[in-house]
């Protein structure tokens, strides 16, 4: 769906949630996004925080007049057994 002058364009953003077990809750990265990272304490609200972080993000960029990173290919990330 193309962004119209109604409707900001979406982007799509790979994240990382690492569980934090003496802490709890979840540490959330964006490797596209240098700098942009957040937590929560259930894996639902660290998604919901990682949506704001990087709305945040993204909107500070376009504000400073920065280009805003794009994603272009999603990393895949995977456990191995050895």
């Amino acid at each position: 769906m193309a962004a119209t002058a109604d409707a900001p364009k979406v982007r799509e953003y790979t994240i990382v949630l690492t569980p934090e077990p003496e802490e709890g809750g979840f540490s959330v990265t964006v490797p596209a996004l240098p700098g942009c990272f957040t937590q929560g304490d259930t894996f639902e609200e660290a998604v919901a925080n990682a949506r704001e972080a990087i709305r945040c993000h993204v909107n500070g960029l376009a504000k400073d007049g920065l280009p805003v990173p794009e994603e272009e290919a999603h990393p895949a990330i995977t456990v191995v057994s050895v």
